[in-house]
Parts: structure tokens; C-alpha cells; sequence
């Protein structure tokens, strides 16, 4: 990546950053109407929700300074909206929870920003609202700065799910590994005849879903009467080592297993290394290689197959 194109991309985050900054303040302007900040109320809705119970969780959740939340923890008892007791696991430890006043108080805050929330989505079509929403998952899931914990859940394509796998697919590869748009008319090619194909107990794909947004995908098809093939197998960049691929190529195993085929084949190409482990993992043997010009791109084509 050049300096130039990083820059630009920084300048980009800035922006975005300034205007989510002015849209975040006019979302919060019933706030002013309160007697509690913007942080007062965060405070507030942790504690309602008892995702927190105590100032350490309270300041690492948030990002609060220690000082600062103690500060405000204590202008919160001494309005009887909280109250503490000695932790029996850890007697330096108080757990915090809301007074009767607290959660009296705090109700009609949360009311007042579901009331802005609904305002928001309300000004926007229901493909406009499902637009945003997944597009606030990714960033989420991006800016993560630890594996999600939430299970990732193999399901079948739901609409638009075909359209957006060949997407992916296109820029990933074409970002990462070179290739041409021939490429994307491939994988466009393997997911039109996967979606003509009717007969489920034969083909099937598995979308890879994690934080609500798609992190992967495989599916199987068939090579021969005896034989099936995996094809389009991949894992976004950020959910990698996360045994998101190791899943999904088991998936595919029992599937064709459970299909009758004796044999199962997938096809990658020699800049396409970081799956070897995997399909090494599950049973597989490379039985061919062949240079080959494709996409663009002078590649080694390996061909792996396991016996099922």
C-alpha cells in the first residue's frame, strides 16, 4: 500500500469520524432536556442492562477514567440512584446496582433515545434501514480489537447473499492476489449454476455468518455421479484463524458424505496458500499440479482430493 492511497484512506476514517460526531450530538439533544450527561446515561443503561457489576467493569467497558467514574459513582449514591455491596468473591470489590429512584429515573431516558433511534430509521426506506444496520455490524466487527465470542452459525443463502459472495470474492482477489476481472466472471459463472441447481440433497451452500454480517462461505456440487467438488471456498481477511475455514470444510465433508459421493475434489491455485493446512487437516492429498494462466496471473493449479 502507498503512502498516498493510506492517506487517502485516513482522511476518509476523519471524515466519517466528524460526521458521525455532529450526528451522534443532534441524536443525544434530549439530553439537554435531562439532568444527566451523555456518560451519565451510558453509566445508567450498563447498570440496567447488569452487563457490569462493578467500577473496574464499568471503566473497562466504557473507557472511563478510574477517577472520573468514581467521582460520578459517588454523586450517584449520594442521589440514592445506586447503592453497593461488599463483593463475597472479592472484598475489594463493591457490586453496583440501580435503586428503585435509579431505574425510575432512567426509564424514560431510554424511552427518549429509542424515540431518536426510531426517528433515525424511520426517515429511511426498510432496504435503507437493513443497508445501515449491516453496514454498522461490519465496522463493529472490524474495529473489534479482540475475536468476537459470539458462535459463528453456518446457514443457507437468504436473497442477495449469491450477489454479495461474488462481490467479496472479486475484491478480495483481486485486492490480495492480483486477479483480472475474469475472476469475478468465474465466480459469477460457479454461483449461477449453484442457484440453477434445484436438486439440495446433491449441491449446497453454506454462508458463514458472525456479528450478524457474512465472514465466509463454501459449497459442494457435483463433479460426477461418484464425485463432488467444494468450490468458492473462503474467509474475510479480519475472521481468519479463527477456524472459520476449518468449519466450513467439514461442513462440506459431511454433507457429500451424507450425499453418497465417494470423493470429494477442490480445486486452488498456488497463491492461494493459507487454506493448505486446512484441507491437509481434513484428510485431503494433493494429486495434481499444473502451471496454468488465468485471471491474469501465471498460477500454479493444485487439485486436492479426499476419499469419503
Amino acid at each position: 500500500m502507498t503512502d498516498t492511497t493510506l492517506l487517502r484512506r485516513a482522511e476518509a476514517v476523519r471524515q466519517f469520524n466528524r460526521f458521525y460526531t455532529q450526528h451522534i450530538g443532534v441524536l443525544h439533544e434530549f439530553l439537554q432536556k435531562s439532568p444527566f450527561s451523555l456518560t451519565e446515561v451510558r453509566v445508567l443503561r450498563e447498570l440496567a442492562l447488569g452487563t457490569v457489576s462493578t467500577a473496574t467493569e464499568l471503566a473497562r467497558t466504557l473507557g472511563l477514567d478510574s477517577g472520573y467514574l468514581s467521582r460520578l459513582l459517588t454523586s450517584f449514591e449520594r442521589r440514592q440512584l445506586i447503592s453497593r455491596r461488599q463483593s463475597e468473591s472479592d472484598g475489594r470489590q463493591s457490586l453496583l446496582t440501580l435503586t428503585p429512584m435509579g431505574r425510575a429515573a432512567y426509564a424514560p431516558l431510554e424511552v427518549a433515545a429509542l424515540d431518536e433511534v426510531r426517528g433515525v430509521l424511520g426517515a429511511l426506506s426498510l432496504a435503507g434501514q437493513e443497508q445501515l444496520i449491516e453496514a454498522m455490524h461490519i465496522i463493529e466487527r472490524l474495529l473489534e480489537r479482540k475475536p468476537p465470542s459470539t458462535p459463528v452459525l453456518l446457514r443457507t443463502p437468504r436473497p442477495g447473499d449469491y450477489g454479495w459472495l461474488i462481490h467479496r470474492q472479486a475484491m478480495l482477489f483481486g485486492a490480495e492476489y492480483g486477479a483480472d476481472m475474469g475472476f469475478e466472471a468465474f465466480a459469477a459463472q460457479e454461483i449461477a449454476d449453484l442457484a440453477r441447481t434445484h436438486d439440495r440433497e446433491r449441491a449446497m451452500c453454506w454462508v458463514a455468518e458472525q456479528q450478524q454480517t457474512i465472514v465466509g462461505a463454501a459449497f459442494v456440487a457435483a463433479l460426477s455421479e461418484r464425485a463432488a467438488r467444494m468450490r468458492l471456498l473462503y474467509v474475510e481477511p479480519e475472521s481468519r484463524g479463527l477456524g472459520i475455514g476449518t468449519l466450513l470444510v467439514a461442513q462440506s465433508i459431511g454433507f457429500a458424505q451424507r450425499a453418497g459421493y465417494e470423493t470429494l475434489t477442490l480445486t486452488t491455485c498456488g497463491v492461494l496458500n493459507d487454506g493448505r493446512r486446512v484441507f491437509e487437516r481434513a484428510g485431503f492429498n494433493c494429486v495434481a499440479t499444473e502451471p496454468e494462466r488465468r485471471f491474469g496471473r501465471n498460477l500454479i493449479t493444485q487439485t486436492w482430493e479426499r476419499k469419503l
